[in-house]
């Protein structure tokens, strides 16, 4: 996957997570996460990639955390619209 993409997810109609993917190589696999503030968790790859954000409570995540979260694995920071799904589920 070359494209960065959030990915929201729902249970019986309610925002329950989203998702971030990050551009990984094939056969990559989360291996460890990083567990960066509360709501968010970062998977890395064994050799400390990172290949997805995982927003465990996305109705309390910020567009701020999530950069502060890439800024710190050298990421380009999410955009207002890359983000602006999130703020329409929630």
């Amino acid at each position: 996957m070359k494209e960065r993409y959030l990915e929201v997810t729902y249970y019986k109609g309610r925002l329950l997570a989203a998702y971030l993917y990050l551009p990984r190589k094939q056969g990559d696999r989360s291996v460890r996460v990083d567990e960066f503030a509360r709501g968010i968790v970062v998977d890395l790859t064994e050799d400390g990639r990172p290949i997805g954000v995982e927003l465990t409570s996305p109705g309390e995540v910020t567009l701020q955390q999530v950069n502060a979260a890439l800024e710190k694995y050298g990421i380009q920071a999410l955009l207002e619209d890359e983000f602006s799904p999130l703020h329409q589920a929630a």
